[in-house]
């Protein structure tokens, strides 16, 4: 009855329940390895398009930051001729900013670890923006400051809590170009303020500087969405005893349920202890001011990368464009503001080349190339400025130093610094050591900013670049010795990496790979 069935089947002529059966049977079980497959590329598909979305509404604080000190650099000329505030008041407004943020770096931390670092984005964003308001609205420079003031402990939240937040939930093979993405923010920020500036200069000197800082509101309205789409760490989750909710988030975060397990497995021994309560009660500060050998190389790199960062004088060539540019020859608020947006352009390009990069060539060769050719600019544009201001060979050679001295951070140390800063430290310790060294970078990048005119005053704008130089050559020496190759590593080998010194020497990156670096490119 079977064999009839088969060949009724087979010939058309009739209709057998069982062969049929059969049959079905044999064809999904041919299918099933297709099936599975697709499954599977189906999911790691999503997670990926959904940990770039947590990535970017994460960042868009930077933004914010971004804009600020990119709208500055040319609406402080017309503060100045609106308000009458002398130089004096000039630096302390555009410096401000970056030492009040150390309260909120400070503050951060620990707000992190209390209410999550998803909640701590959120709160950032609002401390900011009513900072931002008070500017916009202020009618003298009393309540001007105040607003700065309000905006900078935002800003002290938002660079410190963003990289935290991205490097806990990114796969360790694209965590540095993710973790990339708040510095890609703030360039672009950067470049809108540029623009900013350039597109309502025209306007009355009593209106256009009020306008470009109110511009800089916008984005409120997207960030308060984003809370509503981004989850929380599933690392955070785990420190508070919230298992459950931590595999929630790492399945959706994670190609498959079974690496999803794996790493909560690898979370949950990292944290050491799941209870929260237990957590809170260790003195963290304590570690952190009297530090393991481990730790303390921890904090070097860490630290230190971010001091760099700033005493290289990045945020005065931002800042102060327009009076480098002034001093090299230039004439015009309009020249000078449209030579600031090609500085804009140069630094959001050369940072997208970054994250394209950094997961590929390793941290190390780009901080290599990076330094190096700072230095160079550097010194360049000290000689441009001393010897060939105000000729058109020296406005030509100022503008290209300034265009790649930004190229060059934008490249490497810019970035770099974030995920370092944000990857190294242990699980315990990561937000509060984060938060310490982005109170690093807000006091070396305010007492920079703070000093840039007093400072150009008496050595010469040219002598002050010269200074920088001298302080990007010894950036080279510090990545060489002091900073370890971390690309492809979990959060947790990383970790072991600083438990014996040989170990960052075995994962150094020799100088022959920035010749490599420079081949490729």
């Amino acid at each position: 009855m079977g064999l009839a069935g088969v060949q009724e089947n087979g010939n058309g002529d009739g209709v057998s329940e069982i062969p049929l059966g059969t049959k079905t049977k044999y064809t999904k079980m041919a299918s099933d390895p297709v099936e599975d497959d697709e499954v599977l590329q189906n999911k790691k598909h999503e997670a990926h398009k959904y940990v770039f979305a947590c990535a970017v509404f994460a960042s868009l604080n930077s933004v914010l930051l971004g804009y600020d000190v990119g709208v500055m650099s040319g609406a402080i000329i017309f503060i100045q001729e609106d308000l009458k505030i002398s130089d004096v008041q000039q630096e302390v407004l555009v410096g401000i900013l970056s030492i009040i943020s150390l309260l909120g770096s400070l503050a951060g931390g620990k707000t992190s670890d209390a209410i999550g670092r998803k909640w701590t984005i959120g709160l950032a964003a609002v401390i900011f923006q009513t900072g931002g308001a008070v500017m916009a609205l202020a009618p003298s420079f009393k309540v001007l400051m105040i607003g700065r003031l309000m905006a900078g402990v935002g800003i002290g939240f938002g660079v410190m809590i963003a990289p935290v937040y991205i490097a806990e939930i990114s796969p360790a093979i694209a965590r540095g170009s993710l973790t990339s993405f708040p510095e890609i923010f703030i360039n672009f920020g950067i470049l809108l303020g540029y623009i900013s500036n350039y597109a309502f200069s025209r306007l009355p000197a009593h209106i256009n500087w009020r306008v470009m800082l109110g511009v800089g509101l916008l984005p409120s309205l997207v960030i308060a969405l984003a809370l509503f789409v981004i989850p929380e760490s599933p690392r955070w989750l785990v420190v508070q005893n919230r298992v459950e909710e931590a595999r929630v988030v790492l399945v959706k975060i994670t190609e498959s349920e079974k690496e999803a397990e794996e790493k909560l497995q690898e979370i949950l021994v990292a944290a050491g202890s799941v209870n929260a309560e237990k957590y809170e009660s260790k003195a963290v500060w304590k570690e952190i001011l009297c530090p393991t050998p481990p730790v303390r190389r921890m904090l070097i790199t860490g630290c230190g990368i971010q001091c760099f960062q700033q005493i290289t004088g990045i945020d005065t060539t931002v800042y102060y464009s327009p009076t480098i540019f002034k001093n090299a020859g230039i004439t015009g608020n309009s020249e000078l503001l449209a030579a600031t947006v090609a500085v804009g352009f140069t630094k959001t390009l050369f940072i997208l080349i970054a994250i394209f990069l950094i997961d590929k060539l390793g941290r190390k060769p780009l901080l290599y190339a990076s330094t190096i050719g700072m230095t160079v600019s550097l010194f360049s544009l000290s000689l441009s400025l001393a010897f060939l201001s105000h000729a058109k060979i020296g406005i030509a050679l100022a503008i290209l130093a300034v265009c790649g001295n930004v190229a060059s951070f934008s490249v490497g140390l810019g970035p770099i610094c974030w995920v370092l800063s944000s990857e190294i430290f242990p699980l315990r310790l990561r937000a509060q050591a984060s938060a310490l060294g982005a109170v690093g970078s807000r006091v070396s990048s305010g007492a920079i900013s703070m000093s840039f005119l007093s400072v150009s005053r008496k050595i010469t704008v040219a002598g002050t670049f010269f200074v920088f130089g001298v302080i990007s050559c010894c950036a080279v020496a510090f990545v060489h010795y002091c900073v370890p190759e971390t690309r492809g590593k979990t959060l947790e080998e990383i970790e072991l990496l600083f438990n014996d010194a040989d170990d960052l020497q075995e994962s150094e990156v020799e100088m022959g790979d920035v010749e490599r670096l420079v081949q490729k490119s």
